[in-house]
């Protein structure tokens, strides 16, 4: 990926975004750009000339907003409150994260709403390039600006701070003088600039959008395969049915798992196959259609906001004025976290009800827990806690987080949306589930197994002989920890899904 992405406001989309970010694809401010950001300067300048109270510009923000200080002061105040809301809390933010932030923030203040020195965002633009990453604490934001935890950021602008920079943990100023560059003199709003917008929440929310669309494509394969274990009916995976529902996300999964599924023996009949399913196998793909109609609302907002200011004050360039702006809140896109959460929280449940039936000769045929020896082996019998213990967490991550907020600066900041915790909750959602799917897969291999010889789908069978690489059939009882581990790890590096891509292609 050596093109370099011009950025300018509006064209951020989350596949460029994702480039950025994972594939550390160079970006460059839009030359076009500029003279709408040194107009939306100019204003600035023009009313901090005429001595108009600006929220700050010339006032303090927060409780402090009647706070009058002088134009003399402004590089000092900026400073102070890049210092004074350097407030996050462990842990620190994985790289990843911080260059998802840089990238959103750089594009939202190309939109020329926040009136931010160019130069500064020349140095984001840089730090992007360069692999400089300041180090940016993952708490103590609460979603309506994320101004304690974004000047972390600021830190590094200043030559201050830490960051990462060639694989170490390095003073800022320090990996700022090996790229030959200097720290950022701070005039008119610039502190208030880099510390106020939504750009962590949303960073989190963009990862968590391209997380789960892995896990989704995974968690469909793993479906697959563990319906094949099953010997369960193809008939809900039709195109016609689903289609008759008209929901988007069904129709997609199902079509999904029909194609993972072509040439499985699951379309031979068999007298003894069950007529209908028990829901969590019969409704797989329909419950994976929930989560992925949640994530579509996620990524329909969340390419809005990185795409549009959320500064407030909001500069009004075309009037030579600015206002007062409600466009920090994020309560949209939080809620559509919440309910990603409560739609993978059902999947979830699915994998759990799943694992409890593939282990019961009632729904199979095959031996309990599926050992292969039914007095010498005790099999997958007491793994049914951890499944249950990993989906328990799932449930109490769950919860709505949105809602849950203090009232705080003196009672003017009576509403939040909680975005970044939202967002890392969720995220702990999608681990978990990592585990889970690695267990399902686990049993649905050794079921298919146990089904001696039968042919698997074209897909399902390849993500299966992936997974037996590194995990073995399951012969006698071993330590069951470490091929937990192990699948998870399948999982998470991306093997899996490199295997089904492969065979899917």
């Amino acid at each position: 990926m050596n093109r370099t992405l011009l950025l300018n406001g509006t064209n951020l989309t989350l596949e460029r975004l994702f480039d950025v970010v994972y594939l550390r694809r160079r970006v460059e401010i839009d030359p076009a750009i500029l003279p709408g950001l040194h107009a939306c300067r100019q204003v600035l300048f023009d009313l901090a000339a005429s001595g108009t109270p600006v929220y700050g510009l010339n006032h303090g923000v927060g409780w402090n907003k009647d706070r009058e200080f002088s134009p003399e002061f402004f590089e000092q105040y900026n400073r102070n409150l890049i210092n004074s809301h350097s407030l996050g809390i462990a842990p620190y933010c994985s790289v990843e994260e911080v260059r998802a932030m840089l990238c959103i923030r750089l594009n939202t203040a190309l939109c020329c709403r926040t009136g931010i020195s160019p130069e500064i965002l020349t140095m984001y633009q840089e730090f992007l390039n360069r692999g400089i990453h300041p180090r940016v604490l993952r708490r103590g934001a609460v979603g309506e600006g994320d101004v304690s935890t974004l000047p972390l950021i600021g830190q590094t602008v200043i030559g201050l701070g830490e960051a990462e920079y060639c694989g170490k943990i390095v003073p800022s100023i320090e990996a700022l003088c090996a790229e030959g560059m200097k720290p950022a003199v701070l005039g008119p709003k610039d502190g208030l600039s880099i510390a106020s917008s939504n750009a962590q929440g949303e960073s989190l929310a963009a990862l968590l959008v391209k997380e789960t669309q892995d896990l989704l494509k995974l968690g469909n394969a793993v479906y697959c395969m563990s319906l094949e274990g099953l010997n369960g009916g193809l008939q809900p995976l039709g195109r016609l049915v689903n289609e008759l529902r008209g929901l988007e996300g069904q129709i997609c999964c199902a079509a999904d798992c029909r194609r993972y599924l072509k040439g499985s023996y699951l379309a031979q009949s068999d007298p003894n196959r069950a007529l209908q399913d028990p829901l969590s196998y019969r409704c797989g793909a329909a419950v994976h259609g929930a989560v992925w109609d949640a994530l579509e609302f996620v990524k329909k907002y969340l390419v809005i906001q990185i795409n549009h200011t959320d500064d407030n004050p909001c500069i009004l360039t075309e009037e030579g004025t600015i206002s007062v702006s409600p466009n920090f809140e994020t309560t949209t896109l939080s809620l559509g976290v919440d309910m990603l959460a409560a739609a993978l929280c059902h999947m979830s449940r699915n994998i759990v009800n799943r694992l409890l039936k593939i282990v019961d000769p009632s729904f199979t045929g095959l031996p309990r827990f599926l050992t292969p020896h039914e007095v010498k082996t005790i099999g997958y019998s007491t793994i049914q806690k951890s499944f249950a213990a990993l989906d328990a967490e799932n449930r109490w991550l769950s919860n709505t987080c949105s809602t849950d907020f203090t009232p705080f600066a003196g009672g003017i900041e009576d509403h939040a949306s909680n975005l970044p915790l939202a967002a890392t909750r969720t995220l702990q959602i999608v681990d978990n589930l990592r585990y889970m799917l690695g267990i399902e897969a686990m049993h649905a291999a050794q079921a298919t197994d146990m089904r001696g010889g039968v042919t698997l789908g074209k897909v399902s069978g390849a993500v299966k002989a992936r997974l037996r690489e590194t995990i073995p059939y399951l012969s006698e009882d071993r330590n069951l920890s470490l091929d937990i581990a192990a699948a998870y790890e399948c999982i998470r590096s991306g093997d899996l899904l490199r295997a089904l891509e492969a065979a899917d292609s």
